[in-house]
């Protein structure tokens, strides 16, 4: 396909066959440069200064800098670094990259370097490119756990291009509209282009109301889905399934409630590692020169700031002593030791059990961050959807109630898996596998410390999370949650969840101080995972009422 670019082609550099990479590097260092002299040569005419780059020349030399940096094939780096110089060379400004790595939070030395990854790392970096064009910040974040992030890359590469109900560009339209719920322009800005290049309406991007009714019609669904799942009823899934002729069918309402969950958690995902944006996408390059202290102030305003204000403290917080940290992970080790010898002596009575799971959530409700201040949606992205004023905080505050929903009544293995399975084939099981690898992975280490079995941690994350959405497992005791997650852990994990937009530094910073980032990446694949189960528990359970 024709890229916006004029003549440049980038398809064949996602080829796993090195011949065919470097005959497409050839064709696209010549149109390049060919455009760049082209530029040079009319500002020498005219008697112009460097001239800057223009006419889709930026977008070009944006994209050579993202393969320069992040592609895994060392044949693509290097000619891309390459053709940027001989740019250079013309006399036009060449990008450089903003930021410090593919997160805000994690330092860039403690992630993977591309080029320095070993041969499993190599293989899935290799297929996210060959797949997406792009081996994007998410990816470099998720390999700290490669089995989870080879079954996302799987059941993503399954939504967006494999067969199924609904065409191409209304899957990306689709992820456009879940991200823009939580104004994650990051996704937001991934899915515009990828939305362009499989053959998209570019007037649609002007606003929802652009788009056509029937994708206008899912908007309602995807606020609730996003902000209060508890509310969807067969009444809204009867309503999109018999529109005369803007009708959903249900297959095709399966796979678009599937991408709405799957960019509703991503977003959380994006949020909560501080994900940062893709080189070049905006915010992710400059094309104005270094200042002595290697930043300028367009760069301050714009929030990117010099490394040592990006990994340092974070204002307002005193450094922990490695002592004091130590201490919070042999103190939560002991309450697990605790926890489990209370287990094995006594069991709370069914009642009990109820009234600490009812306690749990109506506290959960109240848990907020500090930092809980109005944060308008851009207007770049809250185009992508209606009802602005619509979030998560709005029922907490104003006392509404969460039903309780049982597992016992409608489970994910028991009911939501069949369903999906029949409608949209082989995603029930690929989202199985995906929930079992986030929920089971362990490396059996916390912090320093190492054959530690992490059970019931995990189960005390991915059951708190759960139960802010009102979803409630007979069999648990619901008392652990507050032994095991303090309340710096609950703003932390009840943020990502439910207003992932508002996740800051000084949040991630402040709970298990002492664990690694990895540790921390892990904890937001269970956030990830529990919160997509959570909205697709309730959309299921609507669809089923509606066939049954």
């Amino acid at each position: 396909m024709e890229e916006r670019e004029g003549e440049v082609r980038w398809d064949g550099l996602c080829s796993r066959d090195a011949a065919a990479r470097d005959a497409a590097l050839d064709t696209i260092g010549q149109a390049v440069l060919r455009r760049a002299e082209s530029i040079a040569s009319g500002a020498a005419a005219d008697g112009l200064p460097v001239p800057a780059a223009r006419d889709g020349l930026g977008e070009a030399l944006a994209r050579l800098l993202m393969l320069s940096k992040r592609c895994p094939f060392r044949d693509v780096r290097e000619k891309s670094q390459a053709i940027l110089g001989g740019v250079q060379e013309l006399g036009i400004r060449i990008p450089r990259p903003l930021g410090h790595g593919p997160s805000r939070f994690i330092p860039e030395k403690e992630t993977i370097q591309v080029g320095k990854e070993d041969a499993t790392m190599h293989t899935l970096f290799a297929e996210s490119f060959a797949t997406l064009g792009r081996l994007d910040n998410v990816t470099l974040v998720m390999v700290f756990h490669p089995q989870y992030l080879e079954s996302f890359l799987k059941t993503q590469h399954y939504l967006l291009q494999m067969d199924g109900p609904l065409p191409l560009h209304y899957r990306h339209y689709i992820g456009i509209m879940a991200a823009a719920r939580h104004q994650c322009s990051y996704l937001v800005n991934l899915h515009v282009n990828d939305f362009l290049h499989v053959g998209g309406d570019p007037k649609w991007l002007n606003g929802l109301e652009n788009a056509p009714q029937k994708l206008q019609n899912l908007g309602e669904l995807n606020k609730m889905l996003a902000h209060r799942p508890w509310l969807i009823t067969k009444e809204h899934i009867e309503q999109l399934l018999k529109t005369e002729e803007n009708s959903w069918s249900l297959a095709e309402l399966i796979h678009a409630v599937v991408l709405l969950t799957h960019y509703h958690s991503l977003a959380s995902f994006t949020f909560g590692c501080g994900i940062s944006p893709e080189i070049d996408c905006e915010g992710g390059h400059t094309f104005r020169p270094p200042s002595v202290s290697n930043y300028c102030i367009c760069d301050i305003t714009n929030g990117y700031h010099g490394v040592d204000e990006i990994h340092g403290s974070p204002a307002g917080i005193i450094p922990v002593s490695s002592t004091e940290s130590v201490c919070e992970v042999e103190a939560l080790m002991e309450k697990m030791k605790q926890l489990q010898e209370c287990r094995d002596e006594e069991e709370a009575s069914q009642e009990e059990m109820a009234t600490r799971f009812e306690r749990e959530k109506r506290e959960s409700m109240f848990v907020c961050s500090s930092e809980d201040e109005e944060s308008a949606a851009t207007r770049d992205v809250s185009r992508h959807f209606e009802d602005t004023s619509y979030g998560y905080k709005d029922f907490s505050r104003h006392g509404m109630h969460v039903p309780t929903f049982r597992v016992q009544d409608y489970s994910w293995e028991d009911h939501g898996y069949s369903l999906v399975n029949r409608l949209y084939p082989d995603v029930g099981q690929l989202l199985d596998e995906k929930f079992h690898i986030a929920y089971n992975l362990t490396y059996n280490t916390m912090a320093m410390h190492k054959d530690v079995d992490t059970s019931m941690l995990r189960r005390a994350i991915w059951n708190y999370i759960h139960c802010m959405f009102g979803i409630r497992y007979d069999d648990y005791d619901y008392g652990e949650i507050n032994q095991l997650l303090d309340r710096s852990f609950k703003v932390y994990i009840k943020t990502v969840v439910c207003t992932p937009e508002k996740t800051t530094k000084r949040m991630y910073d402040s709970f298990w101080r002492q664990f690694e980032h990895s540790e921390k990446v892990h904890v937001n694949l269970l956030l990830v995972e529990a919160r997509m189960q959570a909205e697709l528990l309730y959309a299921l359970r609507a669809i089923t009422r509606y066939m049954t």
